[in-house]
């Protein structure tokens, strides 16, 4: 346990500075999927054939192609055709994008949950699609939207991992380094597990207060 502790002692600032990184792609690719995904929601909800065509092509080829597989075209094919990222920002907008499916789904299913008769209501007295929306409907789909949103949050946090294949020197890389030059891979994993457990508690109890603070309305 001593040597555990002095090991720990020497890794952890290098190990912060990826929890850093990680951090900054778990809000970026938050951000992103989270516009994304509501977009590709309202355009599937809209009833307009076109648009729901557009949505359900794109969330359907884009779950149908791994992460992985994306972070790479973002990241060494795209600069083919002139747009050169940062591995950070391709991490991001890859992560951002790949998540908006998933996203998308769980928008899509708290705007379906709202009662068709509140709608009818809503248009009834004169109220735009728009202002429908923003008083009507989204209030109420958030509540929906809540339990399976944090999950989401979760597994993007895990999923930053994936970052490191591209180079970006998240958690994961940060260990694999430290690893790679002590071989102490007991001592380096465990680390980088019980830093990932310490960021994803905090998502977990903030999912929660959230869902009990819109139940609660």
């Amino acid at each position: 346990m001593i040597e555990f502790l002095q090991s720990a002692r020497s890794y952890l600032p290098i190990l912060l500075d990826g929890v850093a990184i990680t951090v900054g792609l778990t809000v970026a690719a938050l951000v992103l999927s989270t516009a994304l995904g509501l977009l590709w929601a309202l355009m599937r909800y809209s009833g307009i054939g076109p648009l729901v065509l557009i949505s359900k092509g794109i969330v359907n080829g884009v779950r149908g192609i791994p992460i992985l597989v994306q972070l790479f075209y973002i990241y060494f094919v795209l600069p083919e055709f002139g747009i050169d990222l940062t591995a950070f920002q391709a991490g991001a907008i890859g992560l951002g994008i790949a998540y908006s499916c998933y996203m998308a789904e769980n928008f899509r299913a708290g705007l379906e949950a709202i009662d068709k008769g509140q709608i009818e209501a809503a248009q009834s007295i004169g109220m735009s699609w728009g202002l429908m929306m923003r008083r009507v409907i989204l209030p109420q789909a958030v509540r929906t939207v809540l339990p399976p949103y944090g999950n989401t949050m979760i597994m993007l946090l895990k999923d930053t991992s994936q970052a490191s294949v591209i180079t970006v020197a998240e958690l994961t890389m940060k260990g694999q380094q430290i690893a790679t030059s002590t071989f102490d891979n007991i001592t380096v994993y465990t680390l980088v597990a019980l830093l990932y457990l310490a960021l994803s508690v905090p998502l977990i109890v903030l999912a929660s207060f959230l869902e009990r603070r819109f139940a609660a309305r």
